[in-house]
């Protein structure tokens, strides 16, 4: 049986030095804060470093998208609402945001998704089996946008590659950002990978696809002339 911290676990190791994120204390209301105390024990999964058990964490076999950084969870619970035979698994570590995604959660009733309060190379290092994501959603992802910073954003070519691994055959995976120099990065990292393909390889650039709904930061951004980049790939070997 292989050892699933032994599972590229050169990702991880590479990563920690410098963090892809900072825990912002931010501003969290009562009402995000006991949603973590009382709903974190039903819809949370507890980081461990050992592959993840899909159908005992959502009680079903069904196909596993996993969302890496969520905000305040508007998006991805409209998403995972919209695809109920789809179980969804977001990543994220920004308190204010979990609580508010818990809440979405149990106010909706969603039984298909759940929630991973860890650092996300750490999630896929040891908790994603190889081959066994139906996609992955990268939504918006700090742009870190001063020149010293670009070292900390995720989308780097390893770990693209350790996100790629871990797809099934015609697995997708999915970012977006209105940061064009992260778009053309996100791309051309993309585009480096030997195990994705390019869905929309005559443009580069994807349209948004119709699982993607459009936030309001993003329709306030399109509104002042902000353009955003959807980055839309399929693992094809």
């Amino acid at each position: 049986m292989t050892d699933p911290q032994s599972i590229d676990a050169q990702t991880a190791a590479a990563y920690r030095p410098v963090r892809s994120f900072v825990r912002r204390a931010g501003r969290q209301s009562l009402a995000q804060k006991r949603a973590i105390t009382d709903l974190a024990p039903r819809y949370c999964i507890d980081y461990q470093p050992a592959l993840l058990d899909y159908a005992a964490a959502f009680g079903r076999a069904a196909p596993v998208v996993l969302e890496i950084g969520f905000g305040m969870g508007e998006t991805t619970a409209a998403i995972a609402a919209a695809h109920p035979d789809v179980d969804f698994i977001a990543v994220d570590v920004h308190d204010p945001g979990v609580g508010s995604l818990l809440a979405r959660i149990d106010a909706q009733s969603l039984t298909n998704l759940r929630i991973i309060r860890h650092d996300a190379v750490d999630v896929v290092a040891n908790m994603i089996a190889p081959a066994s994501l139906g996609g992955v959603h990268v939504y918006f992802p700090d742009p870190w946008p001063k020149k010293r910073h670009h070292k900390r954003r995720l989308l780097k070519p390893g770990f693209v590659h350790a996100l790629a691994l871990r797809l099934r055959i015609d697995g997708y995976f999915h970012a977006a950002t209105d940061w064009q120099a992260y778009a053309d990065e996100i791309l051309a990292a993309c585009d480096g990978e030997p195990l994705l393909a390019n869905t929309a390889a005559a443009q580069g650039f994807a349209p948004r696809p119709a699982w993607r709904p459009q936030t309001k930061f993003e329709t306030r951004g399109l509104k002042l002339g902000h353009a955003v980049s959807d980055i839309l790939f399929k693992r094809s070997g």
